[in-house]
């Protein structure tokens, strides 16, 4: 490109920074091996065969492509380019998450993100397997090959139909529901808040008679709300604003909730590093 722009080995040479016999040796051996004559030369002057032009394009090309490539790496290695794939809990976006995921986006606009709703126990599974780089999971949730921080801590309301007898009230102790059939988000998806429940009841005298066991918190205040009980979920929940139901705090002792963020052990990528210090800056752990 040197010699073809400046159609003057002694010029290219010194744009280089190297002598002149040495390019003129260097020219030679790159048309050998192409098998073009790239060069016209005679005493006078130096120019372009077609072939040379059509090379030099080429080549300029191939230089752009170059400098793109080492940009782009360099971009990787800061955390500012790539896929970054992320699993969470539905019950994450009424709090912690969507502030972390918009401030993640707006400084990572070039980071395709990847989203995936998860239960806890599916999310260790795909972050074992490599299939996600960051859980947003309930706690506990351990696994030797994870690193697991937790984010939030909330505490439980209750949720009872717009009719009932406790509707009016703005708080409960929790034994005031001893004898109200519960719909609770089902062990196997959310072991903290099903065991923290039950053991609290059982420790105020009670033993919950559980009607219906579901899948997701907005589940459990649908059916709620259809008057098919009463349930225990995170205050958070209260966000998700329905006019056929009350959320009630409770006095005295209530269950807790914990939320986590989880990545795989000796993962060294700056996307997942970015993300996570991006995270505890918005919400120190």
């Amino acid at each position: 490109m040197a010699v073809a722009e400046e159609l003057h080995f002694g010029r290219a040479a010194k744009r280089l920074g190297m002598t002149q016999p040495p390019l003129s040796q260097q020219i030679q051996k790159l048309e050998d091996e192409i098998g073009v004559t790239l060069l016209e030369r005679t005493n006078r002057r130096v120019q372009l065969t077609h072939a040379g032009r059509v090379l030099l394009e080429e080549a300029r090309k191939v230089i752009g492509q170059v400098e793109m490539a080492v940009r782009a790496a360099r971009s990787a290695a800061q955390g500012r380019i790539g896929r970054l794939s992320v699993a969470f809990v539905g019950s994450a976006t009424y709090g912690w998450l969507p502030e972390v995921i918009r401030a993640y986006q707006e400084r990572h606009p070039d980071v395709e993100l990847v989203l995936r709703e998860m239960s806890t126990p599916m999310q260790v599974e795909a972050l074992i397997a490599g299939e996600v780089d960051i859980g947003v999971l309930r706690l506990p949730a351990q696994h030797p090959d994870l690193h697991v921080r937790l984010v939030e801590r909330d505490a439980c309301v209750a949720v009872v139909p717009s009719a009932h007898p406790l509707a009016a009230r703005s708080s409960l102790f929790l034994v005031e529901l001893a004898d109200e059939p519960f719909v609770l988000v089902s062990r196997a998806i959310w072991p903290g808040l099903y065991d923290g429940f039950i053991t609290l009841a059982r420790t105020l005298g009670f033993e919950p008679r559980v009607r219906l066991e579901v899948t997701e918190v907005q589940t459990a205040v649908g059916l709620v709300a259809a008057g098919l009980g009463v349930s225990i979920v995170p205050s958070a929940t209260e966000r998700v604003h329905r006019r056929e139901v009350r959320y009630l705090h409770m006095d005295g002792q209530s269950p807790t909730v914990e939320l986590g963020v989880a990545w795989r052990r000796g993962d060294t990528s700056p996307l997942v590093a970015s993300f996570l210090e991006l995270a505890e800056a918005l919400h120190p752990w």
